[in-house]
């Protein structure tokens, strides 16, 4: 009798905390996108040309939280806003085609600390598709202002 191959399943996504956020900064509030999915026009190699592939995007990043930002005010004007940067992402990923996903995620790193309360950005780019073992590859990077 003939044994069949099993196809090796994809592991499943384990949650890998991030480094702690910034403890050597003053106060600074925690924003964050986690797992955005785009179709992303990426990569080096012909057969990635002119398609798109699965990219899990996150971005965190550090806004300053000092005196007269106290917990209580219930104001816009203290915060940034998260759905600006998912329209950033979205904008980034849409001007087309990018060879490495270190230079996507340098792009969004650069429109992110475009804001000035922003002081810290960390971003993670993570290609889906490569490798049928392996959940994901990619890049995180941290840049501050």
């Amino acid at each position: 009798m003939a044994r069949r191959t099993r196809r090796p399943r994809r592991p499943e996504r384990i949650e890998v905390s991030l480094l702690p956020p910034w403890p050597d900064h003053p106060p600074l509030r925690h924003v964050f996108l986690r797992d955005m999915l785009v179709d992303a026009a990426i990569g080096v190699h012909p057969h990635e040309h002119g398609v798109t592939q699965r990219v899990r995007l996150n971005v965190d990043f550090g806004v300053e939280d000092g005196p007269g930002l106290a917990v209580g005010r219930d104001d816009l004007s203290r915060t940034v806003s998260y759905e600006r940067v998912v329209t950033l992402v979205r904008r980034i990923v849409a001007d087309g085609h990018v060879r490495l996903v270190e230079t996507l995620a340098e792009r969004i790193a650069a429109g992110v600390l475009a804001d000035p309360r922003i002081r810290v950005v960390r971003v993670r780019v993570e290609k889906l598709d490569v490798f049928a073992e392996i959940a994901a590859v990619g890049v995180e990077i941290e840049r501050r202002s």
